[in-house]
């Protein structure tokens, strides 16, 4: 366990006790450690996980406190207790919940006395893809009474909490962060490539994602057998792991790299001619902005926050969802034409350093905790 705060009131000016179901290493885990990160001195952060810790947990600040309640599966009394009881301990001016499986916490916070509260939307449930479970829209509408402010990634995501879902407080949007200090072209493409077994005359389209069915790695493979029959020289490389990795290893035909998991991403990145993400949902893409901060232009699906990255024709290409003849092409036409790739790819560099920064981020989010303070 993480070393815990002294059981007094923040010191600095605001504690912020964020409440996640895990820290897996997925996009909403980076941005809350960018978040811990980047914030002014005056916040601290500490996580609380409904059931265990994860990868992520390495991203954040050292002596970042990380907590575990443990629940098992379902609904369990007692681990919302242990929340309620974790809450009351920290004493926090804010809590911050998160997606679906951090749904708890909200009541959790009110019961243990705070009334800063605040709720995360930071994609799609797996189950849920596109948001149309009656029983958690209305379970939404109605815990959204007890929280101060919705903040969510994506104007896709915000327009589904005012129009559907129906929420009873403001919601705001603030886009997620890319470290662009670490995200970033730079020389190494030729060894990376090496790193592979592959030539620096391969053209490489690369993929970094959990592989798991939302992602849409099969759409992808049939894509990638059309681009290698145009393109000899094409590789697929995807980085990631997840519980379709076995099946996807068996599918995987010639010329396709997976590399598991990767805790040097920049550096794969720095790897590929083109970046693809066939989603069949995202709420707004972390792999996306840092594809785009190193430089690459991005093939991806048009679906939830992903027109509002990929600008199609000058950053990228969008594709409908599904559609491994639509992917195909777009990915054929960038390893075609070196020119038009560097271009895009330029292009893209510009918008991820310009629009997309972490400190933008953490500024919204900054002023969203000293609202809710203030309440």
């Amino acid at each position: 366990m993480s070393p815990s705060f002294p059981i007094h009131p923040p010191r600095r000016g605001l504690r912020v006790v964020h409440v996640v179901h895990s820290l897996g290493l997925g996009g909403m885990e980076k941005g809350i450690a960018a978040c811990a990160a980047r914030t002014s001195d005056r916040i601290e952060h500490a996580v609380v996980c409904l059931t265990r810790s994860g990868r992520a947990a390495a991203l954040f600040p050292p002596g970042t406190l990380v907590r575990e309640i443990g629940k098992p599966p379902g609904h369990s009394p007692a681990a919302f207790g242990r929340l309620v009881a974790e809450l009351r301990r920290l004493r926090p001016s804010v809590v911050h919940t998160r997606n679906w499986g951090g749904v708890d916490g909200i009541v959790a916070a009110r019961l243990a006395g705070i009334r800063g509260v605040v709720h995360g939307e930071h994609g799609w449930d797996v189950d849920d893809l596109h948001g149309s479970s009656r029983r958690r829209r209305v379970v939404r509408r109605e815990l959204s009474r007890l929280v101060c402010e919705v903040t969510c990634v994506s104007r896709h995501i915000a327009d589904w909490l005012v129009r559907e879902v129906g929420v009873r407080c403001p919601v705001t949007q603030i886009y997620n962060g890319v470290d662009t200090d670490r995200f970033r072209p730079g020389p190494e493409r030729d060894a990376v490539r090496r790193s592979w077994g592959l030539a620096p005359e391969a053209l490489v389209v690369g993929h970094v994602g959990r592989l798991v069915a939302v992602k849409d790695h099969a759409t992808l493979l049939r894509a990638f057998e059309e681009v290698r029959r145009r393109v000899p020289r094409a590789v697929l490389v995807c980085a990631g792991d997840g519980p379709l990795e076995p099946e996807l290893r068996r599918r995987a035909g010639d010329g396709v790299r997976l590399l598991g998991h990767r805790d040097d991403v920049a550096e794969v990145l720095r790897g590929f001619d083109v970046f693809a993400l066939p989603s069949l949902n995202e709420g707004i893409s972390n792999t996306i902005l840092e594809a785009m901060a190193t430089g690459l232009p991005v093939v991806a699906s048009r679906v939830g926050g992903n027109p509002e990255l990929v600008d199609d024709g000058r950053t990228g290409a969008l594709v409908p969802p599904g559609d491994a003849a639509a992917l195909a092409a777009a990915l054929g036409h960038y390893l075609a034409a070196d020119d038009l790739r560097r271009e895009h790819g330029r292009t893209a560099l510009a918008a991820a350093r310009e629009r997309f920064g972490t400190d933008a981020m953490a500024r919204g989010y900054e002023r969203v905790w000293e609202r809710a303070a203030a309440r």
